[in-house]
């Protein structure tokens, strides 16, 4: 028996049997395409390119090399208060100075917090009472 060229198989079954059989594998073929990315895959690649985005630039040592935000603080202003005794008045200055919001004094005994508020000035003593250095944070 010879093999049936698909014109013949059409004409023995006909265009609408041909069309209904044909169509499981049309459908088939057609779920063969990538399967959607799923809600948890999509959170987590936003999150990667939100991370990499705020990132700051880093050397090889891992430290920044851009320095935090800053607040309305300013240390510049006042440095020039290196090596005077510290007294609340001189402190006072310095704030306003600074433009600063806030005032930590720290002592060498005193232990600190690392948080960073730009709106802050902290002046920093020796064991004598002089101003050994003023920064924001």
């Amino acid at each position: 028996m010879s093999s049936l060229s698909f014109r013949r198989l059409r004409r023995f079954v006909g265009p609408k049997i041909l069309s209904i059989a044909l169509f499981p594998a049309v459908l088939v073929l057609s779920a063969c395409q990538a399967p959607p990315m799923d809600e948890q895959e999509a959170v987590g690649m936003h999150a990667q390119q939100a991370a990499e985005a705020a990132a700051a630039p880093a050397d090889a040592t891992g430290k920044a090399l851009e320095a935090p935000p800053v607040g309305n603080c300013d240390a510049t202003q006042v440095q020039s208060l290196v090596g005077q005794a510290f007294t609340d008045a001189v402190g006072n200055q310095a704030q306003q100075d600074a433009g600063a919001k806030q005032l930590r004094v720290l002592k060498p005994s005193d232990m600190t917090t690392m948080e960073f508020v730009g709106e802050r000035l902290n002046i920093e003593l020796d064991e004598k009472g002089v101003i050994s250095g003023l920064r924001c944070g």
